[in-house]
């Protein structure tokens, strides 16, 4: 097992700057962001413009890579693939397959994403129109020798308040994702911190789902006690902030609440041996650039107690 870290937390540095920065620290590899150039929203950057990616152009990024010692993990992109608006959801699922096609050039074999939701329909309604919908996707996939992959994020008051805005953050959930697309090409980027805060035992996970594990993401949770009074469970009320409870927060990795040694371990036992990667969305190490590198060196020297 190597680590890595995904670059959506450093949007405006360029790739070959994060390329020669994660091999200088002491990654090994880079799971890659790649939303539309024109995005705006956050935690999302596009070092690989996946729409115009061209033969030559990976080329030129694999060497780069090759170079620097560093694989490419995973691809990712991760929006609303069931958006209500269907305009909206043509173009995000137009760019996911812009993605799963660079990624092909890449050499890349994953592809993460978000199963999305949309609140004008029942949870059941949510996944039979998921079934139609990711079907088509893992066949893409398939045909450009990708997996496509999702991540466990509730993605809670994203696309409604009150809701999750990602249908796919429960064993329930997968259970019912699988059953709806039952590929071996279709998997989870599996992340820990998602699952401890809603209280779901994420090493009884990791065995339970263990060959849908494709990659896994570290990422911390800590626990705000003076937040659990003042809101509770459903979190925040009054000027919500999506993704900011008040009653937990993300962490680098350690200065949370999750054991890595007995994650790590619980994903070797069942024979996983791929990428983990750091996904920064700690606040006390955002603002700067300084900060978000500062961050993950943190992350890296943590884990690095428990992987050879």
């Amino acid at each position: 097992m190597k680590i890595g870290f995904l670059t959506a937390c450093l949007p405006d540095v360029p790739l070959a700057e994060l390329v020669k920065w994660a091999s200088k620290t002491g990654f090994s590899a880079l799971e890659l962001a790649a939303w539309p150039v024109e995005s705006d929203r956050d935690y999302q950057a596009k070092q690989i413009d996946a729409a115009k990616m061209t033969a030559g152009r990976a080329e030129e990024i694999k060497g780069l890579f090759d170079e620097a010692g560093l694989a490419m993990s995973a691809m990712a992109y991760y929006d609303n693939n069931l958006h209500p608006d269907l305009e909206l959801r043509k173009k995000n699922l137009a760019h996911l397959k812009h993605v799963i096609k660079a990624a092909q050039l890449l050499g890349v074999e994953l592809v993460g994403t978000f199963v999305g939701s949309r609140p004008d329909k029942s949870p059941t309604e949510n996944m039979k129109e998921f079934g139609l919908v990711f079907r088509d996707l893992v066949k893409y996939a398939e045909d450009h020798n990708v997996k496509l992959m999702i991540e466990n994020c509730p993605m809670e008051n994203w696309v409604q308040f009150g809701l999750p805005g990602n249908f796919a953050y429960s064993p329930e959930l997968w259970n019912a994702m699988f059953e709806e697309v039952p590929s071996e090409n279709f998997g989870l980027n599996f992340d820990p911190s998602h699952l401890y805060w809603l209280g779901i035992d994420h090493i009884q996970a990791i065995h339970d789902f263990a060959p849908r594990i494709f990659h896994a993401h570290a990422k911390d949770t800590e626990m705000l006690a003076g937040g659990t009074y003042e809101y509770g469970l459903f979190g925040r009320q009054v000027d919500p902030i999506p993704w900011k409870s008040g009653w937990w927060r993300y962490r680098m990795p350690g200065w949370g609440e999750i054991n890595w040694q007995k994650f790590i371990s619980a994903l070797q036992e069942n024979g996983y041996d791929g990428i983990l990667s750091i996904e920064h969305e700690d606040p006390l190490w955002e603002g700067s650039e300084e900060r978000v590198f500062g961050g993950l060196k943190l992350g890296l020297n943590h884990l690095n107690q428990f992987v050879i």
